[in-house]
């Protein structure tokens, strides 16, 4: 099997049944579909499709990540992808797109070969806040870790770089960050910029309120110095300060000034 996509929800209300017809409209159907319910009582679950690759287990737990790492016990594809209630696949063909990135990889020599599972497979996201492509940077390094990595709605995980190592629940806005830089640092993953659009990203969640902004930022330092030396971040800091990144986040947020910087964004990625 390709892909487990894990789906996590409480109390998702309509919006499960939106993401979950999302996924059974993909032309690629080698994939399975791990619900994992953290004991809803809104009915959610109820009308979803009658599908044999859907799998909804219902067990309480500890909050979004915790629940993502409860699923990913279950997973049996190759790669894991999680897409959050709300979320949708951008279009029908996303997972037949991913496969054929992936299966290039495994084609070349220095592809993914014995190491297929030590991958991070990533592409683009379609913000509908804003109504704009958020490009994702198509060449990895540790300053992009420290700036800004995919969101998990643009990644496909090796399933070995999840089981290894999960989400540590102890952070509760940036565990996914946290993750990402365990596998670009100690877990040995190769990541692989895919230029296609993968999900349409609802935003305005949990980790954008004002209070878990807060929460973030302090999150986002200590995670950078268990991964990065001091020279590192002091270095990385002034890049962030010098090009004024805190305008650079108003403008991509407000809905008047996100085109303009998308654009000029997706031009200085593509040079």
């Amino acid at each position: 099997m390709k892909f487990s996509i894990i789906v996590v929800c409480l109390n998702a209300g309509n919006k499960l049944k939106r993401t979950v017809e999302s996924i059974l409209m993909q032309t690629c159907g080698d994939y399975e579909v791990i619900i994992k319910d953290g004991m809803s009582s809104d009915g959610c679950l109820d009308g979803l499709p009658e599908d044999g690759r859907i799998q909804v287990f219902r067990k309480k737990d500890k909050g979004i990540y915790d629940g993502m790492n409860q699923a990913v016990e279950q997973a049996g594809g190759e790669y894991i992808y999680f897409l959050n209630c709300g979320d949708v696949f951008y279009d029908k063909d996303v997972l037949q797109r991913v496969g054929n990135e992936i299966g290039k990889v495994s084609r070349n020599k220095e592809g993914a070969g014995g190491d297929a599972g030590r991958y991070i497979f990533y592409g683009d996201i379609y913000e509908r806040l804003t109504g704009e492509r958020v490009m994702s940077n198509p060449s990895m390094d540790a300053f992009g870790c420290y700036r800004n990595v995919p969101c998990h709605q643009a990644c496909f995980y090796g399933n070995p770089l999840m089981k290894e190592k999960k989400f540590d629940v102890k952070y509760k806005v940036r565990a996914d960050y946290e993750h990402f830089l365990w596998c670009f640092f100690r877990g040995g993953a190769r990541t692989v910029y895919m230029p296609f659009l993968i999900a349409d990203y609802e935003g305005g969640g949990f980790s954008e309120t004002k209070e878990n902004r807060r929460v973030s930022a302090a999150e986002h330092k200590e995670i950078t110095e268990k991964y990065m030396s001091a020279g590192q971040i002091f270095k990385y800091r002034a890049a962030m300060l010098l090009t004024l990144s805190r305008l650079r986040t108003r403008l991509a947020e407000n809905k008047a000034t996100a085109h303009i910087y998308q654009q000029l964004k997706r031009s200085l990625y593509r040079r």
